[in-house]
């Protein structure tokens, strides 16, 4: 199984994202496209990084009844990203309406994950906000089981979740995680974090990093040392 570390691109628009990109000379690092950039840009920037020759991970967590969604994936199949995502909480109706229409005619698609709980919700805002009594890690074990019985092929979770994910969803089941900070950063809102060594410790197979490279003061050494840490190079 590859394992890779992934930038997320959280900019508001496209002149800061090739300004970022350009300081990455030797090497083209998997990103993510998330929703500020994706509103702010549209489908071009997806295209346009796709050129440069990065691989993408498209998180639009798209939650809608099963037929809207399974049209909406059919439109994003046509971007020719190698990731994208969907709320695990749609059902496992959902998810797999999400499938199918993301399966293009030839049989290829992007790989589909679900999002189990996000990292800045906490046990606390889980019960109060959202009303769900079980422990965390119930919920997000249960949310996995789900996605992997629609087909799906892997969750985003906490890193502090991905070994026991993997437990019950067994080693091929991937799991991405964000929330994944290198030691010393702040946190900002998220709650449930970790290092880049330790995610690999525990068992995420692809870690997010955000600001702990996007707002370094040089970038693609904060990336290397994410690199180093997580696989070990």
């Amino acid at each position: 199984m590859n394992k890779d570390v992934i930038i997320a691109l959280d900019f508001d628009n496209k002149e800061k994202v090739f300004e970022f990109l350009d300081k990455f000379t030797d090497c083209k690092p998997f990103v993510k496209i998330g929703m500020e950039l994706y509103y702010s840009a549209g489908p071009e920037i997806v295209r346009e990084i796709k050129k440069r020759g990065h691989k993408i991970f498209l998180d639009l967590k798209l939650h809608d009844i099963p037929n809207t969604v399974k049209k909406s994936m059919k439109v994003l199949s046509e971007l020719d990203v190698d990731m994208t995502n969907l709320h695990a909480s749609g059902t496992i109706n959902m998810m797999k309406a999400a499938l199918e229409g993301l399966t293009r005619a030839d049989g290829t698609r992007p790989l589909l994950i679900a999002v189990t709980q996000l990292t800045s919700t906490d046990q606390e805002s889980m019960e109060n906000d959202l009303l769900i009594k079980e422990p965390i890690d119930k919920v997000v074990m249960h949310y996995a089981s789900n996605a992997k019985l629609a087909g799906l092929d892997g969750v985003v979770c906490s890193p502090l979740e991905a070994g026991k994910v993997h437990g019950v969803c067994g080693e091929k089941f991937l799991t991405v995680t964000p929330g994944v900070r290198l030691a010393g950063d702040a946190v900002g809102d998220q709650k449930r974090v970790t290092t880049p060594a330790l995610a690999r410790e525990i068992g995420s197979d692809y870690i997010v990093v955000g600001r702990s490279i996007t707002g370094a003061v040089d970038p693609v050494v904060a990336y290397k040392q994410c690199v180093k840490e997580f696989l070990g190079e």
